[in-house]
């Protein structure tokens, strides 16, 4: 039955958070981009914390690494990533942006080289980054038959975006090297908490106007993002993590693209350019070789449970 559970788990998050990118575009019609994100983290933040409050299951941070864990995560992993991401959207697609965002299983990888002991990276290892970062390249000009302005807009969109995979693949680093006491769901709810703070801080300070949602599809917007990708999405992740280990929950990447693409197409009349698909192709490449041993090991354990069968 656990098996099953996982699968399940997967797709759902696969689900929730690449149709999130379809979402992010929708509520930016009519909000501000800090202002959107930070309606979308009071949600987030509400939900999770009010929801583990319930079931007597919310934790407070009572040691050092708990606040550390905490403040990196309210930082980079909320403001800093949702920030980027939510600004960068305005210059690009959704499924283009998730496309970008796919690099993140590349990125942590070499980023837990460089901040983690015991991890480095060989010549095979940079040969991985290499092919993720010419993916990125790929995708930022995915129509070489458009303008010079919307090739500028579409680079520049595709590089605020990668700004918060760098901004989410180091956070996450951080987090596991602080190795709090806390429970990951409690310290993503409090740093859901700060970041949204920070949003609101920062949204008048640079001009955007308090702008209440008041059409329903930005209110659905807000919503689904503070209920699905935030709350549910990320205590999805949490338990396939526990379970599966990182490399198996880090394929979810490679299919949030998809669903972000269908989405995209479905609501908003989009679709992905050939050169994005094949940026895709680059990405995908370069988290294989970084990962070629977990790889190799999930072969010989999968041709294990076969024969045993």
């Amino acid at each position: 039955m656990s098996r099953y559970e996982d699968a399940g788990l997967f797709a759902m998050l696969a689900v929730v958070w690449g149709a999130g990118f379809t979402a992010i575009e929708v509520g930016l019609i009519h909000l501000p981009p800090i202002l959107f994100a930070s309606f979308r983290f009071d949600v987030g933040a509400i939900v999770t914390l009010g929801g583990l409050a319930m079931i007597g299951g919310l934790e407070t941070p009572r040691v050092r690494t708990d606040w550390q864990s905490i403040a990196v995560a309210a930082v980079l992993l909320v403001f800093g990533n949702g920030f980027l991401l939510f600004v960068g959207q305005r210059f690009t697609t959704g499924s283009i942006a998730s496309v970008v965002y796919s690099l993140n299983p590349v990125m942590t990888a070499a980023f837990a080289a460089l901040l983690l002991a015991g991890a480095a990276l060989d010549a095979r290892d940079m040969a991985g980054v290499g092919l993720g970062l010419i993916g990125v390249a790929l995708v930022a000009r995915p129509d070489p038959t458009a303008s010079t302005a919307a090739v500028g807009e579409s680079a520049l969109g595709a590089l605020l975006i990668f700004g918060a995979v760098l901004a989410v693949s180091s956070g996450s680093v951080l987090v596991r090297r602080f190795d709090a006491e806390m429970g990951s769901i409690s310290i993503t709810g409090w740093a859901m908490a700060i970041g949204a703070l920070l949003f609101h801080t920062v949204s008048p300070l640079i001009g955007e106007p308090m702008t209440l949602p008041t059409r329903l599809d930005t209110v659905g917007a807000i919503a689904y993002l503070g209920v699905g990708g935030s709350s549910l999405g990320y205590g999805a992740y949490f338990v396939l993590l526990k379970r599966r280990g990182p490399f198996t929950v880090n394929l979810v990447n490679y299919a949030i693209p998809l669903v972000a693409t269908v989405t995209g197409w479905a609501l908003l009349g989009e679709r992905l350019a050939p050169l994005a698909v094949l940026g895709f192709g680059f990405i995908i490449a370069g988290f294989l070789v970084i990962n070629r041993r977990a790889v190799a090991d999930e072969i010989q354990s999968l041709r294990a449970r076969s024969s045993r069968s």
